[in-house]
């Protein structure tokens, strides 16, 4: 289920990079290039901080949905997709979180 909804999501925001400014909220992000969508990217996870701390479980649901979507904008945006995200995710499964970090130096 999850990764349906991900790769429909992945779908559309590709479409969205074709599609004029004024269609749709993802088109004018993107018109408007890097810059916007980072400051959305970091709005965002700003919202997601101040949830968790408000401990409104649904509230915090609500503001990191906003977060993904914001950050497969910005992946899309550089032609990466959650699929780059989900492989990563599974090359570190089972590895110590120390022995990753320390592999990327």
């Amino acid at each position: 289920m999850s990764n349906d909804i991900l790769q429909r999501l992945t779908e559309t925001l590709e479409a969205r990079k074709q599609a004029a400014p004024e269609s749709s909220y993802v088109a004018k992000l993107f018109s408007k290039g890097d810059d916007a969508i980072l400051k959305k990217v970091i709005e965002e996870a700003g919202e997601v901080l101040l949830a968790a701390k408000d401990g409104d479980k649904v509230h915090l649901v609500y503001e990191v949905a906003d977060l993904w979507f914001h950050s497969m904008v910005l992946l899309a945006q550089k032609g990466l997709s959650a699929d780059d995200v989900l492989q990563e995710l599974a090359r570190r499964e089972g590895v110590s979180g120390i022995a990753e970090k320390a592999s990327r130096k």
